[in-house]
């Protein structure tokens, strides 16, 4: 039997007072909450693993992960975040109408916090599309469904309050922020346009007492189409890597490049035998365009490259004593190693 949906919806007094009518967004939740999931995944203790008095009454079960998910195809595809199943090695999904089936892992990518799952599906099944969140504006009315503090396909409203969001999440932070109330449990459901179509993958909130205080993170939809993307043809994200620490130019930095306005990314450091190294980039360049993209700031390079198949030959343009030198660089595969390693260890 569905569980009843609860809707949040929270207007500007200002809009009150103006005698504003709220929308409705009974018609898209009624449609959508049919593809969003419940997500439980367990990781199991390992040999060796020290044992402790409580895990005699709980058995080798460590540790129980709750999350949201949404199905994307009808032979069984859902998209949750990694850090829901992370280490998991049972992971169980219930669907909307309550019946609850085994899912296995097709692919986890850590780096942007996207984990894609296959079940048998026990029946049909309703799906979600992917939106353009490109197109998605500041002030556009969103709608998260997931499954908070285990209350089973809550939706909640607000609006986009900001994009292109640095978190500090990892290299490749580009969140849609937005005030649609996201808890705990929400994580890895979907943020819905007013058509009903996903534009981002809910995944994190600011929350000094670990409630929701208005600022939510989703991962933009053009992202996860990527990733889901490269775990289809690969089984994970492989992705192109330069060799290269970079910083922001910061206006004193720009002072000394004679640069109009800050902008580039420094090269702090190359690592030798990298692509950037064999191409000629030395520390101090400043990267100002890769391939046919200006570089505006230091945390767009990343992404830049990170797209780019290995293999591929990529101009690249550098200010270096003042001049522009061109360089080209055949971008290499990057290494488990840097896919392993913190953001501030990692290079691009």
């Amino acid at each position: 039997m569905m569980r009843p949906v609860v809707l949040l919806v929270a207007l500007g007094l200002s809009a009150l007072r103006a005698g504003a009518q709220a929308p409705s967004f009974a018609p898209v939740i009624r449609e959508a909450e049919r593809a969003v999931v419940h997500v439980a995944a367990t990781a199991r203790r390992s040999e060796g693993q020290p044992r402790t008095l409580e895990d005699l009454f709980r058995g080798p079960e460590l540790r129980r992960g709750m999350g949201s998910g949404f199905v994307i195809s009808s032979d069984g595809e859902i998209v949750t975040n990694a850090h829901v199943v992370e280490g998991a090695t049972d992971v169980e999904v219930r669907l909307a109408d309550d019946r609850v089936v085994r899912a296995r892992i097709v692919g986890v990518d850590p780096m942007t916090d996207i984990a894609l799952l296959r079940i048998d599906p026990p029946g049909p099944l309703s799906t979600l599309p992917l939106g353009d969140s490109d197109a998605v504006a500041v002030g556009d009315w969103v709608i998260a469904i997931g499954n908070p503090f285990g209350l089973d396909r809550t939706a909640t409203a607000g609006i986009v309050s900001a994009k292109g969001r640095f978190i500090g999440a990892g290299p490749y932070d580009d969140f849609i922020q937005t005030d649609a109330a996201i808890n705990p449990g929400n994580s890895g459901g979907p943020l819905l346009d007013q058509r009903g179509r996903v534009v981002g993958v809910n995944s994190a909130i600011v929350s000094p007492a670990g409630g929701n205080v208005g600022i939510g993170f989703a991962i933009p939809a053009n992202l996860v189409q990527w990733v889901i993307t490269r775990l289809h043809a690969d089984g994970k994200v492989i992705r192109g890597w330069l060799g290269v620490a970079v910083q922001p130019v910061t206006p004193e930095l720009a002072r000394a490049f004679d640069l109009e306005q800050p902008r580039g990314a420094l090269v702090a450091d190359v690592t030798g035998g990298a692509p950037a190294a064999r191409a000629g980039m030395r520390r101090g360049d400043v990267i100002v365009r890769f391939g046919d993209e200006a570089v505006d700031e230091s945390r767009e390079l990343p992404s830049m490259v990170a797209a780019t198949r290995p293999g591929t030959r990529v101009p690249v343009i550098v200010l270096r004593d003042g001049d522009e030198v061109e360089l080209e660089v055949r971008v290499g595969e990057m290494p488990s190693s840097e896919a392993a390693a913190g953001p501030e260890e990692r290079r691009r």
